[in-house]
């Protein structure tokens, strides 16, 4: 008969030798963590934001976006006899909450966590948790174990849901994952599983439980201080790889573009036995909102008439002038839900809009750096001009396409801020600027081929993400070196999400008028009106080449041969000297096999025929060597022979006439086709 995990809990101790028994320094329990605030108290160890609020709860995080909190047991716990050995069982369980900030939306989540730090230093908010950063995630040395509790589906790290329990093992992506819920014991031997709402601002008591002997791990998840039966989740690994001699354990929880308050109220641990369970009754409890007094009730209770019209007065002026200077809400807003900045918060961030602090600027306004006086995080904070509906459009366009959308190969959008005409959008500040600014003219630096060749990759993930692993397709539309933004170790992130567009995977796009760059517009698309991943690629090419030759896709000064980048590339490339279009600037210090891989590739993207061009699983593939680039190509076709294409001359015509081919969005009317509306909703 199979006997129940907390059976092998309770004889280990007559199993292992007496060096595994329980001692005071592998067993503790809190039923409410005392009141010393940010100091904590002498057995927690807390950073970030995380602090103990007056009735002895631990509250992680509070509603500011990108910040995280850790709350770690002080003392070292021992869960091996030797560097070397086998990991020792152990058992814990805990009461948490988690408050969104938007009752529909959670941000992002928090987790359990067993750690050879309990400071866990470069560690990121938002999808990592505060456990990991971009650079370390999914790296053997971290030497971290972690349950989350997962309130946002990311698509990066394959998440099932926006509502999860996943073990974490040296990385963000799950080694096994759960939808969050529990077995209820009222159907006797037929246990039925309900949901349980993570997010639902309710307490929620788990118990995680690791058989040391068995490699087993159980997670249980219940409403009410009594254990069910059967887990959640279960999950066969042996942990002596992950867990060191000595470890810290604890408690870890980020916010990121929305924001949420995480809560433990109770907590006990032990090593080789069962954790007690914690009576929620007895436990600190979230403090009740109350409902504000009004001040009319206030004043009429106070005076006679003379004061009751005064306040009246004094009301209606304050009404009155909320209206005219209101930060209005619109339904799609709220189905959005990032999180909103004060017009004021924005304006103390950048010094009052000052032209100083303008680092970008183009046809939809300018660019400000920023710093936010609360977090004192660094932000870009893009000023949408409002002088057409085009710029409403685009504002409602980058909020719902960027509002959901994760990937470390992204710029973040934060929030955003409406105040009357002012329409102001929130990012990552990315500390080295555009990659135009490095590719053009006289650059602020020259990149190295390494450099570049991440870059290209970089985006190349970006745009993958894009098309096909969010859960709706992204069309960018509006893909160029100016749009790439470069972080301050110079990862490629896309940005500029005025034009996007959204559909159903497998679904058709519809058509709209042409929008985005000259240069990198798709010639199918002044025939069909009709952006398609396809299109997004073709403007991926045009990158592609003008990354490795270091000019634009047109140059009108350059030789008559030169002036169309793509076909002056294929001209030295059916001459065989390819490698005159190299930027020189470069010098000698690149890896040839990789500069002709992506100049090929850059003429494949660039094909006038749409169907010969890569999907972007491939592109990846070709660019990191996984798939050889076929052997013969085949002409991208000058835009001097394109018979073939409707309409294409004309728009030729007028491309080559135009007076904005350098970082011009053109776009004719309805740039986003998403029907918002910013001013009488949908």
């Amino acid at each position: 008969m199979a006997r129940p995990l907390s059976f092998f809990l309770c004889t280990l101790c007559f199993i292992l030798p007496p060096a595994c028994s329980s001692s005071s320094s592998d067993e503790f329990y809190f039923n409410s963590f005392g009141n010393k605030g940010k100091l904590g108290n002498s057995n927690l160890s807390l950073n970030g934001i995380a602090d103990i609020k007056s009735n002895g709860m631990i509250k992680l995080t509070n509603e500011t976006s990108r910040l995280l909190g850790h709350a770690f047991y002080s003392y070292p716990i021992r869960f091996k006899n030797n560097s070397a050995g086998k990991a020792y069982s152990f058992s814990t369980a805990f009461a948490f909450a988690i408050v969104p900030e938007y009752s529909r939306l959670g941000g992002h989540g928090m987790a359990f966590a067993i750690a050879s730090s309990k400071d866990l230093p470069g560690a990121l908010p938002s999808q990592y948790l505060g456990l990991l950063n971009s650079t370390d995630n999914g790296n053997f040395s971290n030497h971290v174990f972690a349950v989350e509790f997962d309130t946002v589906q990311d698509f990066e790290f394959g998440d099932i849901n926006d509502n999860h329990v996943g073990v974490d093992i040296n990385s963000m992506v799950s080694n096994a994952s759960a939808a969050a819920g529990f077995y209820s014991d009222d159907d006797g031997n037929n246990p039925v599983k309900r949901d349980l709402n993570l997010k639902s601002g309710r307490t929620i008591q788990a118990w995680i439980d690791y058989d040391g002997v068995q490699n087993q791990l159980n997670v249980t998840l219940s409403e009410s201080s009594r254990k069910p039966r059967n887990p959640i989740l279960t999950f066969r690994v042996d942990l002596s790889p992950v867990l060191e001699e000595f470890m810290y354990v604890g408690f870890s929880a980020s916010t990121g573009l929305l924001a949420s308050s995480h809560y433990v109220f109770g907590w006990s641990f032990k090593v080789n036995g069962v954790a007690r369970s914690l009576s929620l009754s007895s436990l600190p409890k979230l403090p009740k909102t109350k409902k504000p007094v009004s001040p009319l009730t206030a004043g009429l209770s106070v005076s006679a008439a003379l004061v009751a019209l005064a306040v009246a007065a004094g009301v209606g002026f304050y009404v009155v002038r909320r209206i005219r200077n209101a930060e209005r809400i619109e339904d799609w807003e709220l189905e959005v839900g990032p999180h909103r900045y004060s017009y004021a918060e924005l304006k103390a961030a950048t010094r009052g809009f000052k032209d100083k602090e303008v680092i970008g600027f183009g046809g939809f306004g300018k660019v400000y750096k920023g710093v936010l006086a609360r977090s004192e995080m660094e932000v870009a904070v893009k000023r949408i001009a409002h002088e057409s509906r085009q710029g409403l459009q685009e504002f409602a366009s980058e909020i719902t396409s960027m509002g959901k959308l994760r990937h470390r190969n992204l710029v973040q959008l934060l929030g955003w801020c409406r105040r009357r005409e002012d329409l102001l959008l929130v990012y990552d500040y990315m500390e080295n600027g555009s990659l135009d600014k490095y590719i053009y003219d006289e650059p602020k630096a020259i990149l190295t081929w390494v450099q570049r060749f991440k870059i290209i990759k970089d985006i190349a993930r970006g745009l993958l993400y894009l098309h096909e692993e969010y859960e709706q397709t992204v069309i960018h539309r509006d893909i160029k070196a100016a749009n790439v933004l470069l972080d301050s170790e110079f990862t490629g992130r896309l940005s500029d999400f005025g034009l996007a567009k959204l559909y159903q995977h497998g679904s058709d796009p519809g058509t709209t008028r042409v929008v985005g760059t000259l240069g990198y517009l798709a010639p199918e698309l002044t025939r069909t009106g009709k952006p398609t991943t396809s299109s997004d690629v073709y403007a991926f090419g045009a990158l592609l080449l003008e990354v490795v030759c270091g000019r634009r896709p047109i140059q009108p000064k350059a030789a008559p041969e030169e002036v169309i980048l793509v076909d002056w590339v294929w001209d030295r490339w059916e001459a065989g000297r390819v490698m005159e279009v190299v930027d020189k600037r470069m010098g000698e210090e690149f890896d040839e096999d990789e500069v002709v891989r992506v100049l090929k590739l850059g003429l494949m993207c660039s094909s006038n025929a749409a169907s010969r061009r890569p999907v972007m699983r491939m592109v990846v593939r070709y660019l990191d060597g996984e798939v050889a680039l076929p052997e013969i190509l085949a002409k991208p076709a000058s835009f001097g022979s394109v018979a073939d294409v409707d309409g294409f001359e004309d728009y030729v015509h007028s491309y080559q006439a135009s007076s904005f081919f350098e970082n011009t969005t053109t776009s004719v009317s309805d740039p986003v086709g998403s029907g918002l509306s910013l001013s009488g909703g949908r």
